[in-house]
């Protein structure tokens, strides 16, 4: 496998941590101006390492230190992408200006003035735009827009960078804090009440096929899913990352587990799915 690298550059004020930001929930080790001195030694361990985590990294540099990043990493075995990220004068000094921070050069005493800053960065810039793999001009671009063009350059193997994760839990024990929709399926038959299924879980298939094959559930999952599959593409569309869906039981052993398993089945083909039972036991006991 071929580890991959992003290179993060550009102007000052272009969106480079928002870029660095998508990166990251898209599963990418992001590191935000690595010390030039160490990147060598860096490199050499990516290339060596058999931590997973750094098979895909992302590292922010700015104008100074891009030319010996950019050399370094070419040298190497890795997989190297430029994203360079650029914006109109006026937009940048505007949005310096609304933030209140500091530029760089100016942090440093480079410079005297912001407009100052801006041209000096600019012109250092001037040569090696024509490395990037990825030019991206923000200066109209929302948070959203810049999103959307991120991942579409640098997707890995075609995996979504929204994500869900599915909770299974039982009331009597109270409700999860991190979740974003919740449901009740307390009115869906109870395998808890078959003697013979009581000391199962929705892990199991008996409990399982009891739960999902009686026409309560099934009408129930129809209208659930339809709801979700609208939520979902709603939650994309306003850049959210992560969701947290959490559907609930009396005891959180059978009906939340099954209705759980059958959510995580059937949306895992198409994000990246996590679940928790966070209840259940292995011998339940009420």
């Amino acid at each position: 496998m071929i580890k991959k690298i992003v290179l993060v550059s550009g102007m000052s004020g272009a969106g480079k941590s928002n870029a660095t930001s998508v990166l990251e929930d898209m599963g990418y080790h992001c590191i935000d101006n690595f010390p030039i001195q160490l990147l060598s030694s860096f490199v050499s361990v990516i290339e060596s390492t058999n931590d997973q985590r750094y098979n895909k990294v992302a590292l922010s540099t700015s104008a100074a230190d891009f030319s010996e990043c950019f050399h370094v990493i070419s040298a190497s075995n890795l997989d190297l992408r430029v994203l360079f990220l650029d914006a109109t004068n006026d937009v940048l000094l505007h949005r310096y200006k609304s933030t209140r921070r500091m530029h760089p050069l100016l942090v440093n005493n480079l410079c005297n003035t912001l407009e100052e800053a801006i041209s000096i960065e600019r012109q250092m810039f001037l040569n090696y735009r024509e490395y990037a793999t990825e030019v991206v001009d923000t200066t109209f671009l929302k948070p959203y827009d810049l999103k959307n063009k991120i991942e579409s350059y640098f997707a890995i193997a075609n995996v979504p960078s929204f994500s869900i994760s599915f909770i299974s839990f039982g009331y009597k024990t109270g409700v999860p804090l991190d979740s974003d929709c919740m449901f009740d399926v307390r009115f869906l038959p109870n395998p808890f009440w078959e003697v013979e299924l009581r000391p199962f879980s929705g892990d199991d298939k008996c409990v399982y096929d009891y739960v999902m094959e009686k026409d309560e559930t099934i009408k129930y999952v129809n209208k659930l899913v339809e709801f979700l599959d609208y939520s979902f593409t709603q939650y994309i569309k306003e850049g959210k990352n992560h969701i947290t869906i959490s559907i609930g039981c009396t005891g959180g052993q059978h009906r939340s587990v099954s209705i759980v398993n059958y959510l995580f089945d059937n949306y895992q083909k198409d994000f990246r799915c996590h679940k928790q039972h966070r209840d259940k036991k292995e011998v339940y006991n009420d």
